[in-house]
């Protein structure tokens, strides 16, 4: 009676970190390996799926900035709607992402698309 008690309580335990209740100790400190080239600046539209996002990189291009614009907006539609898929605005004559520039930021905008 006694082994199925100590059996029991060791799933439990090794349960836990599928909860996320201890997060911290299985899962890694949270912080990324690499730190982001840029630091970029999340807006929400009107509609919550909605969002611009403004990088101040003076003379950089789209491909310097792409991966630090491309976390906020994984983060943000990961976070708010369950599902990390985004869809750029993109100019028609390259087909890459569309920005525009505000100063010395570009800015960039796309939409949330998990349901």
């Amino acid at each position: 009676m006694r082994l199925s008690k100590v059996a029991i309580l060791c799933c439990a335990v090794l349960m836990l970190p599928g909860c996320g209740v201890v997060r911290g100790w299985f899962n890694g400190s949270g912080v990324a390996a690499d730190a982001l080239p840029y630091r970029a600046r999340l807006a929400k539209g009107d509609d919550a799926r909605d969002l611009r996002i403004s990088v101040n990189a003076p003379g950089a291009t789209v491909d310097m900035v792409r991966e630090s614009v491309r976390f906020e907006a994984t983060r943000y539609c990961l976070e708010t709607f369950g599902g990390s898929d985004a869809a750029w605005v993109t100019d028609p004559a390259t087909g890459d992402w569309s920005a525009t520039r505000d100063g010395d930021a570009l800015v960039f905008a796309a939409r949330c698309t998990a349901r």
